[in-house]
């Protein structure tokens, strides 16, 4: 009893140890977060004091109901959320279909379109920025959301690897047998491979959305039009020419990221098991 009661020791020493580390990081990651929503709160003078003050001296509850009237926030949420559900759906039906081409399906040159696809993500996206706004001038799409919903209907290099490295740890005989009951690839695709990866499938949904919640290129680039303004740009307006409202931007600011942390509270299990699993053979 006395060796186990030994061997046991270091190991919950480790355990309490590593557990500690990990709440430090924790706590270390969050700071800029809770720097964030503690300014939304604060004074101007609060703000520019020195030395620093984290808890303000009155609580601006007011700064939250001043951002709101300040831009039309309702509306642009709706605008957000309305590409960022686009943005889903087109890469839950692009991304896994080309992942599924690249792991399960044979054929020459699999390897090399593969590693060809990998090379785009070197790529920054400021080099083909440019090309692709005159591709989708002359199509007379600017200043309309269609630049940005039909970008995300093509499968994205990144989400295309997840998937692939997942549908490369689902065993070939499940497809083999599919196929000998006279299923179709696509069939075998949809009933057997695709509810296999909802994990992987997750994770990929959740970056989309993320993605696209927090692009602020995208639609600054190919929207003029204030009413189809996106949260990241009606964040912009806070920032005049001369001065910046700095409570109130923190207030949107923390508008704009609380969704994001809901969010991911709720699909974390789903989202850590896809990224984990993903690349395992």
């Amino acid at each position: 009893m006395a060796k186990l009661h030994t061997d046991a020791s270091p190991s919950l020493t480790r355990s309490v140890l590593s557990h500690l580390g990990l709440g430090l990081a924790g706590l270390l990651f969050l700071l800029p977060f809770l720097w964030l929503v503690l300014t939304s709160l604060k004074t101007t003078d609060d703000i520019f004091v020195y030395p620093v003050v984290w808890w303000p001296s009155s609580l601006q509850w007011s700064n939250y109901w001043e951002a709101l009237q300040a831009i039309p926030f309702i509306r642009y949420t709706l605008n957000t959320l309305l590409l960022c559900v686009l943005a889903v759906i087109g890469q839950m039906i692009s991304s896994p279909l080309v992942a599924y081409g690249l792991a399960r399906l044979r054929f020459p040159g699999r390897n090399l379109i593969f590693f060809i696809m990998m090379g785009t993500m070197m790529l920054p996206y400021q080099v083909t920025m440019v090309p692709v706004y005159v591709l989708f001038n002359k199509l007379d799409m600017v200043d309309s959301y269609w630049p940005i919903i039909l970008q995300n209907l093509f499968a994205i290099p990144f989400y295309v690897f997840l998937m692939r490295q997942f549908f490369m740890t689902i065993p070939h005989e499940l497809t083999e047998s599919a196929k000998i009951d006279g299923a179709s690839e696509f069939r075998t695709y949809w009933r057997v491979i695709l509810p296999l990866a909802l994990p992987a499938f997750y994770s990929v949904a959740l970056f989309a959305f993320l993605n696209e919640w927090k692009d602020f290129i995208g639609p600054l680039i190919y929207l003029n039009d204030p009413s189809r303004w996106t949260l990241s740009i009606g964040l912009r307006s806070f920032i005049g020419e001369n001065q910046v409202d700095w409570g109130l931007l923190m207030a949107a600011a923390t508008m704009f990221t609380v969704p994001i942390v809901v969010l991911y509270f709720f699909v974390q299990k789903r989202f850590i098991q896809g990224i984990s699993m993903t690349g395992m053979k």
